[in-house]
């Protein structure tokens, strides 16, 4: 089984703009297929890469250039310094879940396939998604479907979870998909339950909370000139990322110094975002939704 088939390689991986004795991070390795792609333009550089899931262990290289972090991203500055980096070349992003996370069954990632509803990155980590469908209240659950999932019918999603719960304990993703497929509108089953889904899981992994700390340590990692590369899949991290790059916070809000000229702390290589080709989608259908931002720190 592929692990991953990373979208959009080439692109981000000619946005890094790697230097060969340059030092570049990886923060989400998971299949390892960028950070083979960086490796081979490397001479007496380094690469650092994270990922959070000991999976992702089994694709390390054996290359004396290479350092594997089984560590989330929102502690890469500690991590860094903890080996001695206090400044680097480039930073790449791949924010997209594992084929391996999707297609095995015992993590509940899809709703394609009946398992217990898990949604871990780290399979250490403390609460799974059944754990949080089962504690929060009816007001939490329903701004977690909202938020993550921009989902309107939010408030009807989270009664019909709290009322199943008062007879069985919600556990599987037959739990999920059974109570809410009256819910799902005509032809659009799969979006809804994907957003369903996405929901959970970022709400599950604190996706978002984690990619701002993240964002805003690479901008103190990166040198000037360094490159900021990510790929993003749904609206929510696309947008954090855009602002984050053309303003320096996730709001968007234009700063200004002491003498009224705007705060740029990236150059936005590239505005609208690069989207794969109708050729790799064919090829790799799950990258349809990727967009690639790419910025370069001034």
């Amino acid at each position: 089984m592929v692990y991953h088939i990373p979208a959009l390689l080439k692109e981000s991986i000619d946005g890094l703009n790697i230097q060969p004795g340059g030092i570049y991070v990886d923060v989400t390795f998971g299949g390892g297929g960028h950070s083979m792609e960086i490796l081979k333009r490397l001479k007496n550089g380094r690469l650092v890469a994270f990922d959070q899931d000991e999976d992702a262990r089994v694709n390390v290289p054996d290359d004396e250039r290479f350092i594997f972090l089984n560590q989330n991203f929102r502690f890469l500055k500690n991590n860094l310094r903890f080996i001695g980096i206090t400044a680097i070349d480039g930073i790449l992003a791949d924010l997209g879940v594992s084929f391996h996370q999707f297609d095995e069954p015992a993590r509940g990632f899809t709703f394609r396939q009946d398992a217990p509803l898990d949604m871990r990155m780290n399979k250490g980590g403390r609460m799974t998604a059944a754990q949080l469908l089962n504690s929060l209240d009816e007001k939490e659950l329903s701004d977690i479907f909202y938020r993550y999932g921009e989902l309107h019918n939010s408030r009807r999603i989270a009664r019909e979870i709290v009322a199943l719960r008062l007879v069985k304990p919600v556990e599987r993703v037959s739990d999920i998909t059974g109570i809410l497929d009256r819910l799902a509108p005509a032809r659009q089953e799969h979006k809804f339950y994907a957003r369903v889904f996405q929901a959970l899981r970022i709400a599950v992994n604190h996706e978002m909370d984690y990619l701002k700390e993240m964002l805003e340590q690479s901008l103190e990692l990166l040198h000037v000139g360094g490159r900021l590369v990510v790929i993003t899949y749904h609206s929510l991290e696309d947008r954090l990322v855009k602002n984050f790059m053309k303003t320096g916070n996730f709001e968007g809000v234009e700063e200004k110094d002491f003498y009224g000229n705007i705060k740029k702390p990236f150059r936005i290589i590239n505005r609208k975002g690069l989207t794969p080709g109708e050729n790799e989608i064919a090829d790799n259908n799950r990258a349809r939704s990727a967009r690639l931002r790419i910025a370069e720190k001034i």
